[in-house]
Formats: structure tokens, C-alpha cells, sequence
């Protein structure tokens, strides 16, 4: 097995807030991916008393555990039940049902000798490669379903446009939240590789439009992904020092991450 992970933070007077791991089931017999992208709350806090890295860190830690040593509960309730160890793990202390609770976007793989499994919830991606070369693209497209003029209102910004039906959906406090991600498995001899993105990592294709998912991925497999990153910071500078404007992202420079298996 072969693996890469590259995660930058986007603003280095800022702790990153995305997470990202790989696993390995103690059999030897499969393993697992797993990336969150921490969703940054405006200003003015949220109920809690945590920060969104430290919110991802134990999410994310619970996840790497939960999908390789229960390697028979479906990704989505491995998802719930780390979301309910999370919460539990701070609800004595701060308000959970407050709309901006830290939270996160979520992508998870888990691979067997038979099957590929996936999950993905909200705006991050996952891609596999096939053994001929076929690039397909699992995403969760709710969040660009939502009309540009709600996102820029006060609706994001108080959070009442996530968890709920019309809007998307994030792995915060509530493990119901899990069975609306997308979810499905494949065989595994159809899958040569995966790679997880964060949407600061799918900028190259989503936003600056350098290629299709085909081309990212032959980027990362051929040039390695701290190039896909780098070239998403080159985009995103050019356009800074020209005066461009955001095109529908809430920052400049967003925290990048991939993770890359040949399983």
C-alpha cells in the first residue's frame, strides 16, 4: 500500500482546522481514510467553549479508530458513533444545539479485500481511479444545490441553513446527521487508488477551473499533492494581487488537504 497526505493551513496566523488520517486494520486485511474540513464560525463564538481544530482532532480520531476496528458497521454508523463520543466528550460544558457549534465536512474510505466503501458529507471529495484510468467523483452537492444569494445572508452566517432540510449538511453535534451523508461501496478490484480532498484542495478544479477531476487527479498521482497544492496557493495569490474578486469563497486562502491511498 502506498499513501500521501498533504494538509496546509490557509492562513499560517491560524491553526489549520482540517483533519486527515489513514489506518490500517490489525488484520492487515484492509484499512481506512479519513478527512474532515472544520467548518469556521463567524465571529462572536458559538456555545462552545472549543475550538473547531480541537473539535476535528477528536472527531477525527474517533473515526480513525472506529472504521478499521469495527470493520463490519457501516461507515455512516461508525459516523454516528463518533460524532455521539464526540459530543458526549464536551457536552457538560457547552451549548451543542447552538447553531454554529464547531462541526466539519467529512470524507471517509474504507477499503477490504472486496469492497471500497465510501461516505462523504457535505463539500468535500473523494475520488477513485480505476485500473483503466477512469477518474469518478463521489460528492455531496446539497451546499451548491443552495442558491448564491441565501449563502451570502445572514442564513449561513446564523447557521440556519445547516442541518435542515433546503439547506446542507455537517457533522456537528447531532449522529442523526450521519445517515444524510452520501454514502456506497464498489469492488475493490475496481478501484487502482482514492484520494480524499478538502475544498480548499478542490479549489484547482471547483473554483480556478484548471481542469475536470480527471486532470486533478493525474496531477496529484504524477506530481505528488503537495503540487496541487502549491498550484491552488499560486491561483489563489495571482488572483489576490490582481484584485479579483472571491468568487463565492469566504476566504482567500482556504486550509488545503489530500490524502492519497493505493490500497
Amino acid at each position: 500500500m502506498r499513501t500521501e497526505l498533504v494538509s496546509e493551513a490557509g492562513d499560517r496566523a491560524r491553526p489549520n482546522e482540517d483533519f486527515a488520517s489513514v489506518g490500517l486494520a490489525a488484520s492487515g486485511q484492509g484499512g481506512s481514510l479519513v478527512l474532515l474540513d472544520g467548518v469556521t464560525p463567524p465571529r462572536g463564538g458559538g456555545g462552545c467553549l472549543h475550538s473547531v481544530p480541537w473539535f476535528t482532532a477528536r472527531l477525527g480520531g474517533a473515526l480513525t479508530e472506529l472504521t478499521v476496528s469495527l470493520m463490519d458497521v457501516p461507515l455512516a454508523e461508525a459516523l454516528a458513533l463518533a460524532i455521539a463520543r464526540t459530543a458526549e466528550a464536551h457536552a457538560e460544558t457547552c451549548d451543542l444545539s447552538h447553531p454554529r457549534t464547531p462541526q466539519a465536512t467529512a470524507v471517509l474510505a474504507r477499503w477490504s479485500p472486496r469492497t471500497v466503501e465510501y461516505l462523504v458529507l457535505c463539500d468535500a471529495t473523494l475520488l477513485f481511479a480505476s485500473p483503466g484510468g477512469a477518474v469518478t467523483a463521489v460528492r455531496d452537492d446539497r451546499l451548491a444545490r443552495v442558491p448564491r444569494a441565501l449563502l451570502r445572508s445572514a442564513d449561513v452566517v446564523d447557521g440556519t441553513l445547516r442541518n435542515r432540510e433546503g439547506g446542507f449538511f455537517t457533522a456537528a453535534a447531532d449522529p442523526a446527521v450521519a445517515a444524510r451523508a452520501v454514502t456506497g461501496s464498489v469492488p475493490r478490484g475496481e478501484v487502482r487508488s482514492l484520494a480524499a480532498l478538502s475544498d480548499g484542495a478542490g479549489r484547482w478544479t471547483e473554483v480556478f477551473r484548471q481542469g475536470g477531476w480527471e486532470d486533478l487527479f493525474a496531477l496529484v498521482d504524477q506530481q505528488g499533492a503537495q503540487t496541487l497544492v502549491g498550484r491552488v496557493r499560486e491561483l489563489e495569490r495571482a488572483d489576490e494581487a490582481a484584485g479579483r474578486p472571491l468568487l463565492g469563497r469566504a476566504k482567500t486562502h482556504d486550509d488545503a488537504t489530500v490524502v492519497c491511498v493505493r490500497p
